[in-house]
């Protein structure tokens, strides 16, 4: 009993000095869209590696996050942010929100992929933004799918449709930007009035549009603006998924109108005023790291920005759209499009 106690103290004594020597862990926190999913054994690992303790703090969707980030930058919330993407980076950059870190892992995503060449935000994932409508209802209600925007916008179906608003939501941002570059932006201002006029519901973020409104969900409206990978999560997520026995067909399907879809790119970026600038680097640098990137494609339902990153099968289901190409100049300075749509669109009458 005594050399057992004895074992037990020197044991005991062995690990209070590998704490020691290691210290307390080093805090780091990282602000994110409230979609944002990561598997907590990663984190952990990360965390274990690194002798870290990583805290998550949700900002709301992409655009309020942007806000958020704005009105406190001279007190950041954060060390890292994650979220921010294409549509935003303009105006993050011209805010001087973020300091330039550039990943090696960068080398692994495609160049027509990655955000800017400074490294203010590094390339994480890519997804298509694009309309989904319910297969279900459309087919009980004998109804025919619309084949453009101009049908879209009629009574007949834009009461039948929801989106999220391009001031508060990145994917409502993305459709905003679409139109743009379909109509003009005189068009779209008078393609929005219309649909809102005839019965468009704007919602404040994709999780208000998505998971409330969609009729899938128990809500009225049957067309919704989400992802061009969302019926692959809707197949996922149905009872008793098996990779191997998949269905003939997603319960949800794209709706691929001209002038509907645009290419979203998501990353991550150091804020200026971290606390924790180089753990804040090794952070970024495990978002692009194997696991969190295979992790990636069934928990937020994008494109891991690595090639070759393996996918499950039920990506079958996430049909990816032609898209047009972007007119010059169109996202250089996207708020100005927001303010503009504020005041033609919302404030109407």
């Amino acid at each position: 009993m005594r050399i057992q106690g004895v074992l037990t103290a020197a044991l005991l004594l062995t690990g209070a000095a590998s704490a020691q020597t290691r210290g307390a862990p080093t805090p780091l926190t990282v602000i994110t869209h409230d979609s944002f999913d990561v598997d907590k054994k990663l984190v952990a690992s990360f965390e274990t590696a690194n002798n870290a303790r990583v805290r998550f703090v949700k900002g709301g969707d992409a655009g309020e996050l942007l806000n958020r980030l704005i009105l406190t930058r001279r007190a950041p919330l954060a060390d890292v942010v994650y979220g921010l993407d294409n549509s935003l980076l303009a105006r993050a950059r011209s805010a001087d929100l973020l300091q330039p870190y550039k990943s090696p892992a960068l080398a692994r995503v495609p160049a027509a992929y990655r955000l800017d060449d400074a490294g203010l935000l590094n390339t994480v994932d890519y997804g298509f933004v694009a309309l989904n409508y319910d297969r279900e209802y459309f087919r009980k209600a004998g109804l025919a799918l619309p084949k453009s925007l101009d049908e879209l916008k009629t009574p007949q179906y834009a009461r039948l449709t929801v989106v999220a608003s391009p001031a508060t939501s990145s994917p409502g941002l993305a459709f905003l930007l679409a139109t743009v570059n379909h109509y003009g932006e005189a068009g779209a201002w008078q393609w929005w009035r219309e649909a809102r006029l005839n019965g468009l519901k704007v919602t404040r973020g994709w999780s208000d549009a998505y998971n409330k409104e969609f009729t899938r969900n128990g809500g009225r409206y049957p067309i919704v603006l989400s992802y061009a990978s969302s019926p692959a999560a809707e197949v996922f997520y149905a009872d008793n998924y098996d990779a191997s026995k998949l269905p003939a067909q997603a319960p949800t399907g794209n709706l691929f109108l001209p002038g509907s879809t645009w290419l979203q790119l998501e990353g991550v970026g150091i804020l200026k005023g971290a606390k924790q600038p180089a753990l804040a680097r090794k952070f970024v640098d495990f978002m692009l790291d194997k696991g969190v990137q295979a992790d990636i494609p069934t928990r937020m339902w994008i494109y891991p920005a690595v090639g070759g990153t393996p996918l499950d099968p039920v990506f079958k289901f996430a049909t990816q759209p032609e898209l047009a190409a972007v007119k010059p100049g169109l996202t250089a300075n996207p708020q100005r499009l927001v303010d503009a749509w504020v005041t033609q669109v919302l404030r109407a009458r």
